[in-house]
């Protein structure tokens, strides 16, 4: 940091740890939220599988000549062809894509889970830092959290700067 900055007080580094962590917490819940809605996603095509599933089962073959329909109605036969097996290959590709879609769920939580963890590290050290008078060893102490959990990502989106990104810019003076 430049020798011309005013030193933050050890207050303002406290205020500093619990904005910061406010701040991934409003994003751990919109990753929540995100992941939620996929979830909803994933349980309405789980739902229709399961029904084209059980209409497939309830409309096998039972006689040579024909089909019974869910309704209990017999449709007429398609010639050497299953229209099961047409949706066999739709089938697979549909689970491929609820496989996906869980796998970006996962990511989802494992990212929320990391937002949370920060969140919680800025709001100890906080904490810790409350009983604290001196300035520069409070400034070390986030500093190294920021640089433990490599913090300036998780605040790129926020287009906010650490105080760790402060600390490695080089100084205009020189």
């Amino acid at each position: 940091m430049s020798d011309d900055v005013e030193p933050l007080t050890v207050a303002e580094l406290v205020d500093y740890c619990r904005t910061q962590a406010g701040l991934l917490a409003g994003q751990a819940e919109i990753i929540g939220e995100e992941a939620d809605a996929l979830l909803d996603e994933l349980d309405d095509d789980i739902g229709t599988i399961r029904a084209w599933l059980g209409d497939r089962d309830a409309g096998m073959p039972t006689e040579p000549g024909g089909t019974t329909e869910p309704g209990g109605t017999t449709g007429p036969k398609v010639a050497d062809k299953d229209p099961d097996l047409d949706r066999g290959s739709d089938l697979d590709r549909d689970l491929d894509d609820l496989e996906e879609r869980q796998a970006i769920v996962d990511a989802k939580r494992a990212r929320m889970a990391a937002f949370q963890d920060l969140a919680a590290a800025y709001l100890g050290l906080a904490e810790e830092l409350a009983g604290d008078d001196d300035p520069e060893a409070a400034l070390d102490r986030v500093l190294a959290l920021e640089q433990e959990f490599d913090a300036p990502p998780y605040f790129a989106a926020l287009e906010r700067t650490t105080l760790l990104e402060m600390a490695a810019r080089p100084s205009e003076d020189g």
